[in-house]
């Protein structure tokens, strides 16, 4: 990253604090549509998908005194774009030690679009374990859906057309928070 990605032009819709309330809504949500923190897994897909599943296992265990286990699932050979995609490095796939077998499984990631990451991920996941149920959280829902997937939980609604760019930013990764919408680069 370069510091010229911070000066990139758009608008910022979420700032560090608009995550962070964002973030605890979701995880409050989660426990709610849950029951509690009971066989509950975060999977995050990465990249920042990770970091936002570590901070909602944080902010889980703040309110009910339970480490949530938190893993890293790596879609990357299971997307059907990848023609289409430039190529990115393999990430490591973490699964906690508990497993997938009978859990509540509470996939995460920073933007959904047109649904094709998590339907890698579901894909990926089933060579893990079958859980009992999957949802979904994402800290950014931009529409624009090509497959029928929908988030359980959502930090923000942010319309956007296809020719815009959304672009998450978090301190673990870039450095700094915030979340931009941009037309799209030339």
């Amino acid at each position: 990253m370069t510091s010229s990605d911070q000066t990139v032009d758009g608008r910022v819709v979420l700032d560090a604090g608009d995550i962070s309330r964002a973030l605890t809504r979701i995880s409050h949500e989660i426990l709610e549509h849950n029951r509690g923190a009971a066989d509950l897994v975060l999977l995050g897909i990465p990249t920042r998908g990770v970091q936002l599943a570590t901070r909602i296992a944080a902010r889980i265990e703040a309110v009910e005194g339970v480490k949530i286990p938190v893993g890293a699932l790596d879609i990357t050979m299971y997307r059907d774009d990848l023609r289409h995609q430039p190529t990115r490095g393999l990430q490591p796939t973490q699964i906690p030690s508990g497993g997938l077998d009978a859990k509540t499984v509470v996939l995460v990631d920073d933007v959904l679009y047109s649904g094709r990451t998590v339907r890698a991920a579901l894909d990926a996941m089933a060579d893990y374990g079958r859980p009992d149920v999957v949802r979904l959280a994402v800290l950014i829902d931009r529409g624009h859906r090509e497959l029928p997937i929908r988030a359980d939980h959502v930090g923000k609604n942010l319309p956007s057309s296809r020719s815009e760019r959304v672009m998450v930013r978090l301190l673990e990764v870039d450095g700094y928070e915030e979340v931009r919408i941009a037309g799209k680069a030339s």
